[in-house]
């Protein structure tokens, strides 16, 4: 027997509707930070990143791929669940994106050989671009070294002032030694007469709302209290899969 409290309709009605009250604030409160953020001041960019494609070396004005806006998604390594579930929401309507002038990209600093096996592995459309070698992640503040972070100069969400609980090393990189740790994240960009400017980041839990899984898990009846049964799309079993 459910141990949840249980109603009449009439009683649920009631409380539902107070509840959509608050959703509604919420909704307007929502429309009103959308607002702001348009307002946000550009910063110009004029340092030059190099990223690694499957198919040519590209600078940050080339992943715009003949658009305007460009939208990039940290991505912390191949493999990461919580990235990777973000990417499966994402990549079936990027399409639309693309089609209103704005591009996505997926980076991280991982060999585009990874990346690109990875991409593959899980069916996505967006393009992966490895920034391995180049200070884009360090300047966005999704990677910083264990000396940044012993000194206090790592910034995270956009402050120092932070515990590093949530700070994951990742897959051993057998690549570099004491390799950085990695966070993620999504950051904007905007290409205007031939310059490149940056125009909003988020991190931490900033980027819920993005998060469309999580979305529709909040919803349901139990919410998305724990997220320990996190797994790559193609790593559930088929007892699961068909809810068994």
């Amino acid at each position: 027997m459910t141990q949840h409290k249980v109603g009449t309709r009439e009683e649920w009605l009631a409380v539902r509707l107070e509840l959509l009250e608050r959703e509604k604030e919420l909704t307007r409160r929502s429309d009103e930070l959308a607002r702001r953020r348009l307002e946000l001041p550009w910063v110009r960019i004029d340092k030059h990143y190099r990223f690694e494609t499957e198919d040519d070396p590209a600078s940050l004005r080339d992943l715009f791929r003949g658009r305007s806006q460009l939208i990039v998604q940290h991505f912390m390594f191949p493999g990461c669940p919580s990235c990777s579930s973000m990417a499966d929401g994402y990549d079936g309507f990027a399409m639309h994106l693309e089609n209103n002038d704005v591009a996505m990209v997926k980076v991280s600093r991982y060999p585009i050989e990874e990346l690109a096996a990875y991409n593959e592995r899980m069916g996505w459309s967006v393009p992966f671009v490895s920034s391995l070698g180049s200070a884009f992640n360090f300047d966005f503040g999704v990677a910083y070294t264990d000396e940044q972070i012993a000194s206090g100069t790592a910034e995270h969400n956009l402050h120092r002032n932070w515990d590093h609980s949530d700070s994951p090393t990742g897959p051993f990189r057998k690549y570099e030694e004491s390799p950085p740790k990695d966070l993620q994240g999504m950051s904007a960009f905007a290409l205007e007469d031939g310059v490149v400017y940056h125009t909003y980041s988020a991190y931490a839990r900033g980027v819920d709302v993005l998060w469309g899984m999580w979305q529709w898990l909040d919803r349901a009846p139990k919410g998305c209290d724990t997220l320990e049964s996190l797994r790559l799309h193609d790593e559930y079993d088929e007892a699961t899969r068909e809810g068994r």
